[in-house]
């Protein structure tokens, strides 16, 4: 009878209802960072910034997401998702979503935000609130810097609708010949140049700046454009177009040569939005519409200036220094007085580095110490975004200088950073650094870096692997994981994953690390497993996973199969989760948190209770159908027990105890916020940072010892 029923749970489990919808998981996430732009616990210039990233990620999900869905209708596509919804079903939701977020961003621009800012002194003027003297200033402005780059393109019969690049902002101008009144009414588009600030400063008196947005001031002289007419009306529109790459891998086809072909395709992608002031006539929308090709639900209207980040430069205005998060300086967990000292660090014992709260530094002094240390013979690494600056791309082009072997594999597809990795692997080829791109028709996400090393003539391999990007930037504000190691089978696993990804080899078994393509997902399925039969054996079971996504649904249907025997399971998944709790029956073990605050959650980490033999793996991969079927991912055991234990009960269970950035997701799909307004709460990113500064005191009370002590000394 208990088989019979857990078989009948088992089968209501791939019902549609226990399903989360993808894409409207994402506006919920999109949604709760909007809620920190709300938060009036975050200084002023932090929440614009919140409200700056919300329109961000909007952009790319329209570009990516948005766009592969209206694609798949353009192709008569319309399959049901595990969720039970059609792909015309969930456009039209995520039309009604995104309606939403407008009217909500722009009631706390309007109504919050701007008159807050200029309460502080930074104000923004329209066009007829300027004085005689902020008009000369401006119409010298337009005249110097403006005019010359201006292109007006006229629309009619003779100039088709101009290809407006993705992102764009524009001015769509409605014009009459002078002095005719019958004459019929002309169209013109204005591209806002992407080259110049986006505020000009009018004046600055008494402590108090104001600006104007260069839109405006091209609107104010717009006549001086178009000759012999009378400029009727000038109203603002932003274009958003697909820029989801599609690389058709060939082996015949330099891959460079594909992505560098697809790159200049991607500003001439099908529209997929359109964004107007609320002031457009709509016979002047309709226009548009039909010159883009574009349907009504295609077309978002706002009530303000187009697009927010135009005030980008805002939050780092000197007047609102004590409006932003106190800053922090990451601190080494590990000392040492030069990096070459790393490598016994290492040796002594695994290195667990928890960024942004420790210092990406050493990462990067692992890599020139290695560049510059005649004992290393080679280094390997992936690097999947790296930054425009990077001190780790410097130090490989340095070690190839110094003869060394040196391979970097440079991921080409990683999305929106492409133009940056072809220019680093066109100059680290140049250095003589061996330059690969990956397995054809896999992405290669993982990170890891070897460096093979002969000490005592005998071959050492150190090895780092993390959960986030060998990229300084992203490492001061996303939080990640990261272990350095010379664990032998490690080290070997590596070198087999290495020489499968830059030659023909076929990847062996590995002894400790789990990969994708290969054994990754099936490990994750066999920790959910071995939970799922600890629970009916009626022995102590406990999952814990934190990562960024949870798509996947067969790891989702073992979620269920697990909650069901009687596993707890605690879930962190900062964006997306299809994956719906607290159902009787089926999910009602599985609690699901997401943290949103200062800064991204990017670390990925499995936790199985494993009988109280801990297993614990650090991943590069989400729990998503890309990460473990079309992408390169790694898996990493933690063995070192003082490190488990540190990831448990330091990291893990620190967030599991938030009860004021935390949100819990409910059975009905929405989250809650666990804050009591009344009583302070716990916050993971606030105790993180709190122990950073610590230990940065108490390393600097040390170095005041050594220092008295050395004076003493030389007395």
């Amino acid at each position: 009878m208990a088989a019979t029923t857990f078989l009948n749970k088992m089968k209501s489990a791939f019902a549609p209802e226990h399903y989360i919808n993808r894409e409207l998981s994402w506006l919920k996430f999109n949604e709760r960072v909007l809620e920190e732009a709300f938060d009036q616990a975050n200084p002023l210039a932090e929440r614009l910034r919140f409200l700056i990233i919300t329109e961000s990620n909007l952009d790319e999900f329209f570009m990516v997401r948005v766009a592969g869905l209206k694609q798949k209708l353009y192709n008569e596509i319309d399959e049901e998702n595990a969720d039970g919804m059609q792909v015309h079903e969930v456009l039209k939701k995520i039309h009604l979503s995104v309606t939403d977020y407008y009217e909500k961003a722009y009631t706390l621009l309007n109504k919050t935000l701007l008159p807050a800012f200029a309460e502080r002194g930074i104000s923004i003027q329209g066009s007829g609130a300027l004085s005689a003297e902020e008009m000369g200033s401006v119409r010298r402005y337009f005249d110097s810097e403006i005019f010359p780059i201006l292109t007006p393109l006229a629309v009619d019969m003779g100039h088709p609708f101009p290809r407006l690049s993705n992102r764009s902002l524009n001015l769509a101008v409605t014009l009459r010949r002078k002095n005719k009144a019958d004459s019929p009414e002309y169209f013109a588009v204005v591209q806002i140049p992407a080259v110049l600030p986006r505020l000009f400063q009018l004046s600055e008196k008494g402590g108090v700046r104001r600006f104007i947005y260069l839109e405006d001031i091209i609107q104010l002289f717009s006549h001086r454009l178009f000759k012999g007419f009378d400029v009727l009306a000038t109203h603002a529109f932003r274009l958003t177009r697909d820029s989801d790459l599609v690389i058709e891998e060939d082996e015949g086809e330099s891959l460079m040569k594909v992505v560098q072909l697809e790159l200049r395709k991607r500003e001439k992608g099908a529209a997929v939005r359109l964004e107007v002031r609320d002031t457009m006539p709509a016979a002047v929308v309709r226009r548009l519409t039909d010159a883009l090709e574009l349907d009504a639900d295609d077309v978002y209207t706002v009530r303000g200036q187009l697009p927010i980040s135009g005030l980008r430069s805002l939050p780092d205005d000197p007047q609102l220094s004590g409006e932003t998060f106190r800053q922090f300086t990451p601190v080494s967990p590990v000392q040492y007085e030069s990096p070459s000292e790393i490598f016994s660090l290492i040796r002594r014992g695994d290195v667990l580095l928890h960024h942004p709260f420790h210092t990406f530094a050493i990462v990067e002094d692992l890599i020139a110490a290695a560049s510059d240390d005649p004992t290393v013979l080679g280094i390997k690494i992936t690097l999947y975004r790296t930054g425009t600056k990077s001190r780790i791309v410097d130090a490989l082009m340095r070690a190839a200088r110094n003869g060394k072997q040196v391979t970097a594999l440079v991921e080409l597809r990683a999305r929106f950073d492409e133009e940056v990795n072809i220019q680093w692997a066109k100059r680290m080829e140049e250095e003589g650094v061996h330059v690969v791109y990956g397995l054809i028709g896999y992405k290669t996400h993982c990170k890891v870096a070897l460096i093979v090393r002969k000490e005592a003539q005998k071959i050492v391999r150190y090895v780092h692997m993390s959960t986030g990007n060998y990229n300084s930037a992203t490492a001061r504000l996303y939080t990640d994981l990261s272990l350095m190691t010379v664990d032998k089978d490690i080290a070997q696993d590596a070198t087999h994953l290495f020489n499968s990804i830059t030659g023909y080899s076929k990847l062996p078994a590995m002894q400790k690390l789990a990969t994708s393509p290969g054994n990754l997902k099936a490990l994750v399925l066999k920790l959910i497993r071995r939970e799922t039969q600890n629970a009916q054996s009626g022995k102590k079971a406990r999952l814990m996973a934190k990562m960024n996504s949870l798509v996947d649904r067969e790891v989702i249907d073992e979620l269920y199969l697990a909650s069901q025997a009687g596993v707890q399971i605690d879930l962190i998944v900062r964006g997306i989760c299809c994956l719906r709790p607290g159902v009787p029956g089926i999910s009602e073990n599985i609690r699901v948190r997401s943290v949103v605050g200062r800064l991204l959650e990017h670390s990925r980490i499995l936790v199985a209770h494993n009988e109280g033999d801990a297993r614990v793996y650090l991943m590069s991969a989400d729990w998503m159908p890309r990460n473990f079927v079309r992408r390169v991912e790694i898996a990493f055991p933690v063995e070192d027990k003082q490190i488990k234990e540190r990831i448990i009960k330091n990291i893990l269970q620190v967030y599991f105890d938030d009860t004021e950035s935390v949100r819990l997701l409910g059975s009905d799909g929405e989250y809650k916020r666990l804050r009591n307004e009344k009583q302070p709460g716990k916050n993971a990113q606030k105790i993180f940072i709190e122990e950073c500064r610590d230990a940065q005191t108490a390393q600097l009370e040390k170095e005041q010892i050594k220092k008295q002590l050395r004076k003493i000394r030389s007395g």
